[in-house]
């Protein structure tokens, strides 16, 4: 494996996040620079680097993420919202471990 990021931290608990979901497999933060009034990330706690790094084995990590934000969107009654993968640093991706940003306008209930 890689060197660990910020994201193997905050899933460990070494670094403060303001977690607003978690279960066995996905963990969902709020981002420190939200681009939107609700902004988290949901992250797979199995290390996946990128999009791009999915294999056969791995490919059911973007669905989990989606299904896992889809649900947390209705528990919490956002109805608008956007899912969004980075790839690559030429793709906007700053953190090299597979992430899901969840934005919308709607605040978290």
């Amino acid at each position: 494996m890689a060197e660990r990021t910020i994201f193997h931290k905050i899933i460990d608990k070494e670094i403060p996040s303001t977690v607003v979901y978690e279960d066995d497999e996905v963990l969902a933060f709020k981002d420190i620079h939200p681009k939107a009034v609700t902004h988290l990330l949901f992250i797979p706690k199995h290390f996946v680097a990128s999009i791009a790094d999915v294999t056969s084995e791995t490919a059911y990590i973007p669905g989990m993420l989606i299904l896992k934000a889809q649900r947390f969107a209705k528990e919490k009654g956002i109805d608008g919202y956007k899912l969004t993968f980075h790839v690559g640093r030429k793709g906007g991706q700053e953190v090299p471990y597979l992430h899901l940003h969840f934005l919308s306008e709607q605040s978290l209930a």
